[in-house]
């Protein structure tokens, strides 16, 4: 059996992160030695709710229950930043087949970035499949109640910022 570390990277923009993509993260965590949570921007999301500050810290509050789980940033190729890591493997919740087209894509362009780098998808729980943080960000804006949504300790942040990002 080889003795280096199994390393995954769960990468998202995590505008908020919800319960599913922590359901990915706590799964991620059970099957790997370590897990990196790599929190990035989106540039088909031109307008974020929270800046990346407020991300890493939402998701390290949300990720303190695991100790083999720590939290980064990266404004380069997904595939760039991986080879910091020898032998990471990405970690891609599916909630749908339409993830897994735009996910296969995605899988395509990163190894012909990092051909060393593999992808493994794992299946949203079916509690989960609907829950994006698109959907959140619009129940808060509507001040809808996000229980069984995202982390019950980020509630608060997430209602008061939408009570300021509405106005503008």
């Amino acid at each position: 059996m080889s003795s280096e570390k199994r390393i995954a990277i769960c990468p998202g923009s995590f505008d908020p992160i919800t319960l599913g993509h922590l359901n990915i993260i706590r799964r991620s965590a059970q099957i790997f030695d370590e897990v990196v949570v790599c929190v990035m921007p989106n540039a088909a999301k031109t307008t974020p709710m929270f800046t990346i500050d407020e991300r890493m810290d939402m998701v390290r509050r949300a990720v303190v229950r695991y100790p083999n789980v720590t939290v980064e940033t990266s404004d380069i190729l997904l595939a760039e930043f991986a080879k910091r890591y020898e032998h990471a493997v990405l970690v891609k919740g599916l909630r749908a087949a339409s993830d897994f087209d735009y996910e296969f894509q995605m899988n395509l362009i990163n190894k012909k970035i990092n051909p060393d780098l593999e992808t493994m998808f794992l299946t949203a729980s079916e509690k989960y499949t609907f829950l994006s943080s698109s959907v959140v960000r619009e129940m808060a804006k509507y001040q809808a109640d996000l229980t069984g949504l995202v982390p019950n300790e980020l509630i608060p942040d997430i209602e008061e910022k939408a009570r300021t990002w509405r106005k503008n």
